[in-house]
C-alpha cells in the first residue's frame, strides 16, 4: 500500500495538483481536523519498504451512517477536495462509491444547516473516485492480482520452505492453515507453488468421501518414499454442505485414520506482514500512477472505477461491476453453486485450480491411455530460479497424457553425449522450491553436434521436445528448425519457455526467473539504503545483471525507488551524468540525504560501472560521498519467487497441453512437422498465452544484443523517473477508456 501512496502523492504533486493524507481511514475523514494533513514531496521518502501502510487504516462505523459521511463530506469541502483515491477492498470500495452518488445531496444539507456557503456547493458539485484494490486474499474480481496478495505469498512460501526441510529429517504431515475466509486463492496457489498434497478452498469444496479419498493419497505418498505431506487449508474452507473443515478436524481425520505424526500452523498475520514484494512495489506504483492519470481525465458524467490488472496491463474498470461480481462469489458460494463461484473468480483461478489437480493427483496406470509418444525436457543456458518447478509441471502433465517422458541432463552438451534417461512422477516431487537446475544446464549451442543430437532423437525415439531456458535456448532452436531439411529427425514439434534472469528472450513479456533476480537486487538495495540511514549525503552505484537488457536495472529501480537507472535501450552521454549529479546535489539539500543508481552492465562500453563511481565521487566532493556495488551471480541464485514458481509451473503445463495437442494431430498420419508452426516460443504478450513460430520472431529480435527490438517495459521508464522527480513524459496513450468487467475472464488464457 505503500507504493501505492507514494505513487499517487508524487505524481500528483508532478502535474501540479495539491494532494492531501487521510490518516485513519474513513475515521480519519469522520473526524477531520488533524487526520486531513497536505503531503510533501518528502512525506512518503523511504517507505516503499515498509509493510502496513504510514497513513494507517480502520473499519468505521460512522461512515455506514448518513451522518457520518455528512461529516466527512463537510471536511473535504473545508481542505477544496473532490478527488478521492481510495486504497482497500471491497468493503472501502463500496463505501467510497455510496458517497460519491450521495455527494451533490450531502453539500445541500451541509448548505441548509449553514455548515458551508451556496458558492461551495456550486464549486465542489461532484466528487470523483477512483479505488485501488489492496487485499492480500486477491478476493477482488476484475484484477489479476490485487496489492498485497504477492507479498502474502512470499511469506507462506517462506514457512512452507522452512517446515519442509525440518520434516525431510522426520516424516510428518503439515496441516497449514492460510488467510482466505472467502477465497481460495492465497491456498490454491501456494499449493501449486509447493506440490501439496491436498488443498481445500472455499469455492471449490471437496467431493463426497473425500475423507477416504485424502488418507488413500496420503498413504499412497507415504508408501512412495515421500517423507512430507503437506496440506493447505484456507480459513474458509467449508464442505459441499457449507460446512467448515478446520485444520484441526483435518488433523484428527489424519491421525485417527492413519496414525501419522501430525501437526498444524496456523499462519495467521504474519502474512500481512513483512517487506512488500519487488512485484507489490512495481504493481502499486503502477496502479498509482494510473489511477492520479485516471482522476485527471475524470468528469461528473464519468462512473467511479477501479485500477486493476490484466496481464501486464494496467486497465480501468467499473467500481460497481466489480464489486457486483465480487459479492455474485459469494452468493455463488452460499447457494451451494460451486461451479459458478470458480468461474466468476476469473480465468486465472479457474486455470490454477485446473493446474493444481492436473499435477498433484495422479491416475492409475492402468486408467491413462499411453500414447506411445516420448516426448523430452532439457533446460539450455544459464540458471534459472524457477526452471525447475517447469520441468516437474512438464514431467506430470506429460505423464497425465499418456507420454513416456525423458530428462536430458547437462544441456545440448548432454543431448548429445546421450545423457538422457526416463523420469517419473515421483522423480520431480518437491522440485518448486529448489533454485538452479536440477537437470543442469549449460550455455553450448546445438549448431556443432546437429549429426549426434539427429542420431540421439532416433536411438531414444523422441518424438517431441520441451526447451526451459534463455536466449541461448532460443538461438538453439532457431539452430534445430533450420537443419529440419538436413536431418529428418529433427522434424518433430519443439516448445520453448523462456527462463532467464535477464528477460530478454523475444516472443514474450516475462521469463522464469527474471521476478527473482528482482527480489535479490531490491532486497540488497533495501539494505544498502538502510546503512545509510546513519551516514549522511551518500550515493550509492548498484550493477545489475541482464546483459543489453535493460530490464532488471529499469524494474529494480522502479521498485528500490532508484534516482536513475542507466541502461542500453535508453542511450545516455555526458551530459545526461552531470544533470543526474547535479539532481542529487539538489536532493542532499532536502531531508533525503541520500541516493541510489543503477546500471545494466552492459549499457555503455565507456561508462562503466567504475568511471560513473568516480565521476560521482569527483563531482560530488563536499555534498556526498559514493559507493559501489556489483551485485553479479547472486542474481541467479536462491529459492524461487512464489511468481516464479507459479508461473514456470502453468505456462510448462500450457506447453505440454501445446505437444500434447500437435502430437495428435501429427501421429499416425505419418505428417513430418515441417511447418514453422510446429516449432514455437511459448510467451506472455499483453493479456494473452501466445505459441509463435521460431521463425516468425527472427524478424523482432536484435542477434547483436540479444534483445527484442520491442519491450513493453520501456513505457514505464518516466515512471521512475517521474517518481524519483525528474522531468518525463508519461505515455497515457494506453488508458483511458472504461472496460467491461466481463471481458477480463473470458480474455485469452491465464497468465
Amino acid at each position: 500500500m505503500n507504493a501505492a501512496v507514494r505513487a499517487v502523492v508524487r505524481m500528483g504533486i508532478y502535474v501540479g495538483a495539491k494532494v492531501y493524507f487521510i490518516y485513519e481511514g474513513y475515521q480519519g475523514m469522520v473526524d477531520g481536523g488533524s487526520n486531513i494533513v497536505e503531503a510533501k514531496w518528502e512525506s512518503v521518502s523511504s517507505i516503499l519498504q515498509v509493510g502496513g501502510t504510514i497513513i494507517g487504516s480502520a473499519r468505521c462505523k460512522a461512515f455506514h451512517t448518513r451522518e457520518g459521511r455528512l461529516q466527512a463530506a463537510g471536511n473535504l469541502v473545508q481542505w477544496g477536495i473532490t478527488n478521492l483515491c481510495v486504497i482497500g477492498g471491497d468493503g472501502s470500495l463500496t463505501g467510497a462509491n455510496i458517497f460519491r452518488k450521495e455527494w451533490s445531496g450531502l453539500l445541500e444539507e451541509l448548505a441548509r444547516n449553514g455548515k458551508i456557503s451556496e458558492e461551495a456547493v456550486t464549486k465542489y458539485s461532484y466528487l470523483n473516485v477512483v479505488g485501488m484494490v489492496g487485499s492480500i486474499d486477491n478476493d477482488f474480481c476484475g484484477t489479476d492480482m490485487t496489492i498485497g496478495t504477492d507479498s502474502a505469498l512470499h511469506r507462506i512460501m517462506e514457512v512452507i520452505d522452512a517446515i519442509m526441510t525440518t520434516a525431510q529429517s522426520h516424516q510428518r504431515t503439515f496441516v497449514l492453515e492460510v488467510m482466505g475466509r472467502h477465497c481460495g486463492y492465497l491456498a490454491l496457489v501456494s499449493a501449486l507453488a509447493c506440490g501439496a498434497d491436498w488443498v481445500f478452498l472455499p469455492e471449490s469444496p471437496p467431493e463426497e468421501g473425500w475423507e477416504e479419498n485424502m488418507c488413500v493419497k496420503l498413504s499412497e505418498n507415504r508408501a512412495r518414499k515421500k517423507r512430507l505431506n503437506i496440506i493447505i487449508v484456507a480459513e474458509g474452507a467449508i464442505d459441499t454442505q457449507n460446512q467448515p473443515i478446520s485444520s484441526e478436524k483435518i488433523k484428527d481425520l489424519v491421525v485417527k485414520q492413519l496414525g501419522f505424526d501430525t501437526r498444524v500452523t496456523i499462519l495467521g498475520h504474519v502474512q500481512r506482514g513483512g517487506t512488500p514484494s519487488a512485484f507489490d512495489r512495481i504493481l502499486a506504483s503502477r496502479m498509482g500512477v494510473e489511477a492520479v492519470v485516471a482522476l485527471l481525465e475524470a468528469t461528473p458524467e464519468t462512473p467511479a472505477c477501479v485500477v486493476s490488472l490484466s496481464g501486464n496491463q494496467a486497465v480501468r474498470l467499473p467500481l460497481v461491476e466489480c464489486v457486483q461480481m465480487t459479492q455474485d462469489v459469494q452468493k455463488a458460494m452460499d447457494e451451494r453453486r460451486f461451479k459458478d463461484a470458480v468461474r466468476l473468480r476469473g480465468r486465472s483461478f479457474e486455470g490454477n485450480l485446473n493446474i493444481y489437480k492436473r499435477l498433484a493427483i495422479k491416475l492409475p496406470d492402468d486408467q491413462i491411455t499411453k500414447s506411445n509418444c516420448n516426448v523430452a525436457v532439457i533446460n539450455v543456458g544459464a540458471p534459472a530460479a524457477g526452471m525447475n518447478a517447469a520441468v516437474r509441471s512438464a514431467v506430470r502433465v506429460g505423464i497425465a497424457d499418456g507420454h513416456k517422458m525423458l530428462a536430458i541432463y547437462d544441456g545440448f552438451d548432454g543431448f548429445a553425449k546421450g545423457q538422457i534417461k526416463e523420469i517419473g512422477w515421483s522423480d520431480v516431487g518437491g522440485w518448486t522450491g529448489q533454485g538452479g537446475s536440477i537437470l543442469g544446464t549449460k550455455r553450448v549451442l546445438p549448431g556443432k553436434f546437429l549429426k549426434e543430437i539427429a542420431e540421439q532423437i532416433r536411438a531414444h525415439s523422441i518424438n517431441a521436445l520441451l526447451i526451459i531456458g534463455g536466449f541461448e535456448a532460443y538461438l538453439g532452436l532457431l539452430e534445430l528448425s533450420a537443419a529440419r531439411e538436413k536431418y529428418e529427425e529433427l522434424c518433430i514439434p519443439m516448445v520453448m519457455v523462456p527462463a532467464t534472469v535477464s528477460n530478454n528472450v523475444p516472443g514474450s513479456d516475462f521469463s522464469i526467473g527474471s521476478d527473482t533476480a528482482l527480489n535479490t537486487i531490491t532486497d540488497t538495495c533495501d539494505r544498502i539504503k538502510q546503512s545509510a540511514s546513519g551516514t549522511k549525503r551518500r550515493v550509492f552505484i548498484i550493477e545489475t545483471m541482464g546483459g543489453y537488457c535493460g530490464y532488471l536495472a529499469n524494474m529494480g529501480g522502479l521498485a528500490a525507488g532508484a534516482d536513475a537507472a542507466y541502461i542500453f535501450e535508453e542511450p545516455f552521454d555526458i551530459r545526461d551524468l552531470q544533470s543526474n549529479v547535479e539532481h542529487l546535489t539538489e536532493k542532499m539539500k532536502t531531508s533525503i540525504q541520500r541516493g541510489l543508481v543503477l546500471r545494466n552492465e552492459s549499457c555503455s562500453e565507456n561508462y562503466t560501472t567504475d568511471f560513473i563511481y568516480q565521476l560521482y565521487s569527483e563531482e560530488g566532493k563536499g555534498v556526498f560521498d559514493c559507493r559501489k556495488n556489483v551485485l553479479g551471480h547472486m542474481q541467479q541464485g536462491g529459492v524461487p519467487s512464489p511468481f516464479d514458481r507459479n508461473f514456470g509451473t502453468k505456462i510448462s503445463a500450457r506447453a505440454m497441453q501445446w505437444i500434447t495437442t500437435k502430437l495428435k494431430e501429427s501421429y499416425g498420419k505419418g505428417k513430418k512437422c515441417v511447418s514453422d508452426d510446429y516449432i514455437c516460443v511459448l510467451g506472455i504478450s499483453k493479456r494473452n498465452v501466445l505459441f509463435q513460430p521460431v521463425a516468425d520472431l527472427k524478424e523482432e529480435t536484435d542477434f547483436e544484443h540479444r534483445i527484442p527490438k520491442e519491450q513493453w517495459w520501456l513505457k514505464l521508464r518516466p515512471l521512475m523517473k517521474i517518481l524519483a522527480k525528474y522531468k518525463a513524459s508519461f505515455d497515457v496513450s494506453d488508458s483511458g477508456q472504461l472496460e467491461p468487467v466481463q471481458d477480463q475472464n473470458t480474455q485469452g488464457e491465464p497468465a
